[in-house]
């Protein structure tokens, strides 16, 4: 390199050590929407028995852990995820804190000045109980339709939350899906924000380019923006 910099000097630096991963670890055996097929890791292919390399299958649900719903999920003519804008998944994002260990309704919400193209993260009781569930959690605390409502006339871009699914598990599900993704808001699942606060921060939000694909399994990384 020109500048006599080696690159490894460039990796774990500290402004690297800000970032928080938000996502969960995907593997075999774990947790996953009731009606959604087991998570597989399979070794097809092992050093240890011979072969020349090792190489693994996978076989899971395109909304297996930290996942991104695009709004052909519920919306027939709907965007697909590869047709997610790098400009939404990637930029400022509030995360706030839900009270509620129930649902979350509107009036949780009206004072919290969310704003048109806002990027909202929910951080909820869910975080430090339900990933350490060793099966599905059903009581988990979701959105209802009626803030879905209001996060729609809000006009936000983007919302997340901190369980496999935005709505509540029941009917209340499908109901919370299709507001949002009839409105065109972009929907981030799985997330755990155990280890972060309620706050503004960076967000970096990676889905796998999957063609045609109403979902996909995502990296998100985090970090806190400071006045």
């Amino acid at each position: 390199m020109t500048d006599g910099h080696r690159p490894e000097e460039t990796v774990n630096t500290p402004l690297d050590r800000n970032w928080i991963d938000v996502s969960v670890p995907v593997r075999a055996g774990m947790v996953h929407w009731p009606d959604d097929p087991e998570v597989e890791i399979i070794r097809i292919a092992d050093m240890a028995e011979g072969y020349p390399m090792n190489l693994s299958m996978l076989s899971m649900s395109a909304h297996t852990g930290t996942h991104v719903d695009a709004p052909l999920h519920m919306v027939s003519e709907g965007a697909a995820i590869d047709q997610a804008p790098l400009a939404l998944l990637v930029g400022r994002a509030r995360v706030i804190e839900i009270v509620s260990e129930k649902i979350i309704e509107p009036g949780e919400l009206r004072d919290k000045g969310i704003e048109p193209g806002s990027r909202i993260l929910f951080k909820t009781a869910n975080s430090p109980r339900c990933w350490k569930a060793s099966g599905f959690v059903e009581d988990y605390v979701g959105l209802s339709p009626a803030a879905a409502d209001y996060l729609a006339e809000r006009k936000v871009a983007l919302v997340g939350i901190d369980y496999l699914s935005i709505g509540p598990y029941g009917p209340e599900n499908e109901q919370t899906h299709q507001v949002l993704l009839h409105a065109g808001v972009w929907v981030i699942e799985g997330l755990d924000l155990s280890a972060v606060e309620a706050g503004e921060y960076e967000m970096v939000c990676l889905p796998i380019n999957l063609v045609r694909a109403e979902g996909s399994p995502a990296r998100v990384i985090v970090r806190r923006m400071h006045p």
